[in-house]
C-alpha cells in the first residue's frame, strides 16, 4: 500500500463554476511510493480553488505540505509531479526545491502554487495528484523515477550551490564580514539591474514567405568547459530569431549525454540579454571523447523586453552553460568564468546565491555568517 494522503469529492461539477475551494468539493491526492525516503506529515489545500472554463476545470493550487526525511541520508533536493491531466496542455507541471540540508528524521516544508487544467470529461478518480520525481541526497545519489530529469537538474543546482557556497565562505575567510557584505550588496544590486526580456516560442518551421537574415553566433570561451561550441547560427528578422542551430565538439575524455549553451542577445542600441538556452541537445544524444555534434530546433523565438518594449536583434553570444556526462555527473561554469564581462550582468544567479543574499537582506550578515558555517 501506497504512502498516500486524499481528500474525496464531496460535490458535483456544478460547483467548479461557483469558483469552488477544492478541499470541499475536489478529489486530491498525494501519492508516495511506499519505500520513498520522504514521507508526508501535512497538507494544507488552503485556498486552492477549482472552477469552470469551456470544456476544462482551472484548479488553482495554493498548498502548503509538511515532509519528512524518512530515510538515512540528508536530503539536499527534491522534486515532486503535480498531475491533473497527462496529455492535455497545461495539466502537468513539477515543484523542484534545491538547496536543503535536511537531516534523517527532519521534517522540511514545499509550497504549491499552481495553476493546472483538466477537462471536464475526464473519468473518475483524483482531480490532482502529488507524486515523487525525485529525492538528491548530500553524496549525490538519486531516488525517484526521473520522469521530468529531476535527478539532472537536482545535481546541477547541488553544484552551483557548492561552488557558490565556497566562493562566499572565501571571501568571509579572506576578508571578514565587512568583504562578505559587500559581495552581498553587489549581488543583490546586480540582481535588480539584471534586464529582463519575455522569450514566446512558436513551433513549427518558417515557410516560404518569412524572410530574415542569418546571423551566426559568437561563442564566449569557457576555459574548463568539456564541450566547445564551433559553429552556430539563427534566421534573424526584428525581434526574432528561427531555427537556431549550433555545432559542438567534446573535447573531454568522456562520454557526454546532455548540453545546453546559454544565449544571450543583443539589440541595437548595445544592451544585452539572456535569452535563455539555445535548444538543448536530443535527449538521445551520446557525444564521445573527440566527437562532433549539433542541436538545432524548427521553432520561432520572439524576444520582448520590458515593460513590452520591442527588441530589434543585432547580434548572438552563445556559451556553455552545463554538461551532463554519461555516468550522471555534471560540470557547471565556475565563478571566475561568470564573472566575466558578458555575462556578469546577465546571467541568472543560482537558486543558492539568491537564498543566500534573500537571507542576508530578510535577517542581515550574523544569519548568514551563520548559515555558512554550517557546511
Amino acid at each position: 500500500m501506497r504512502n498516500s494522503l486524499a481528500v474525496l469529492l464531496l460535490g458535483s461539477c456544478a460547483l467548479w463554476a461557483q469558483n469552488a475551494p477544492l478541499g470541499s468539493h475536489t478529489s486530491l491526492k498525494i501519492d508516495f511510493p511506499k519505500d520513498s525516503p520522504v514521507t508526508v506529515v501535512s497538507a494544507d489545500w488552503g485556498e486552492s480553488r477549482a472552477s469552470a472554463r469551456g470544456s476544462a476545470i482551472v484548479l488553482d493550487l495554493r498548498t502548503a505540505l509538511t515532509l519528512r526525511n524518512a530515510g538515512q541520508q540528508r536530503i539536499h533536493g527534491v522534486s515532486l509531479l503535480v498531475l491533473a491531466q497527462e496529455v492535455t496542455a497545461g495539466g502537468k507541471a513539477s515543484v523542484t526545491v534545491p538547496s536543503l540540508d535536511v537531516a534523517p528524521g527532519e521534517t522540511f516544508p514545499i509550497r504549491i502554487d499552481l495553476r493546472l487544467l483538466r477537462p471536464l470529461a475526464v473519468g473518475e478518480g483524483p482531480l490532482v495528484q502529488v507524486s515523487l520525481d525525485g529525492v538528491l541526497f548530500d553524496n549525490l545519489s538519486f531516488y525517484g523515477p526521473n520522469r521530468l530529469n529531476s535527478r539532472r537538474m537536482l545535481t546541477i543546482w547541488e553544484m552551483e550551490a557548492r561552488r557558490d557556497r565556497q566562493y562566499f565562505k572565501s571571501v568571509l575567510v579572506a576578508g571578514g564580514a565587512e568583504a562578505l557584505q559587500k559581495v552581498m550588496l553587489e549581488s543583490l544590486a546586480r540582481q535588480a539591474d539584471r534586464p529582463r526580456i519575455d522569450v514566446r516560442l512558436s513551433r513549427g518551421r518558417a515557410t516560404a514567405f518569412e524572410t530574415g537574415q542569418e546571423v551566426r553566433f559568437a561563442f564566449l570561451e569557457v576555459p574548463d568547459s568539456p564541450v566547445e561550441p564551433l559553429d552556430g547560427q539563427a534566421v534573424v528578422s526584428g525581434n526574432e530569431a528561427r531555427m537556431p542551430s549550433i555545432e559542438v565538439r567534446n573535447r573531454s575524455n568522456r562520454p557526454v549525454r546532455y548540453f545546453e549553451i546559454g544565449w544571450v542577445i543583443r539589440d541595437r542600441e548595445g544592451r544585452e540579454f539572456l535569452a535563455g538556452s539555445v535548444p538543448a541537445s536530443d535527449p538521445e544524444l551520446r557525444l564521445g571523447p573527440g566527437a562532433k555534434g549539433r542541436v538545432s530546433q524548427q521553432s520561432s523565438l520572439r524576444f520582448t523586453g520590458s515593460p513590452g518594449r520591442f527588441i530589434s536583434i543585432a547580434g548572438m553570444t552563445g556559451f556553455v552553460s552545463q554538461v551532463e556526462y554519461s555516468d550522471g555527473s555534471v560540470w557547471v561554469p565556475s565563478r571566475t568564468a561568470l564573472r566575466s564581462e558578458h555575462l556578469a550582468r546577465v546571467v541568472v544567479p543560482s537558486p543558492e546565491e539568491q537564498r543566500l543574499t534573500d537571507l542576508y537582506r530578510r535577517k542581515g550578515l550574523g544569519a548568514l555568517v551563520t548559515e555558512l558555517k554550517k557546511y
